[in-house]
């Protein structure tokens, strides 16, 4: 994969996801997950790299603008800053 450009990442929220999967309709399966929650920028299709298995897929995702609240049972608890490992 390219390296990551600085201005996707450049705020809190910003993030840049890049998926490996087995083949093609499971990467495009889980970006579409993606993108059913938040604001996403989507990619058309999956590279492939030359003697490696599998598909690879990036994406960019904005944290900050949800698209649809997640289901209570799907709702992560908050990280706590005093929370230990």
């Amino acid at each position: 994969m390219d390296p990551i450009n600085e201005a996707h990442v450049s705020e809190p929220g910003l993030l840049v996801v890049d998926v490996a999967a087995a083949d093609d309709a499971t990467a495009l399966a889980f970006q579409q997950l993606l993108a059913e929650r938040w604001a996403t920028a989507t990619a058309e299709r999956t590279t492939r790299d030359a003697g490696e298995p599998g598909v690879r897929l990036r994406c960019y995702l904005d944290l900050r603008q949800p698209i649809s609240p997640p289901a209570p049972d799907e709702a992560l608890p908050p990280v706590s800053a005093a929370a230990s490992p």
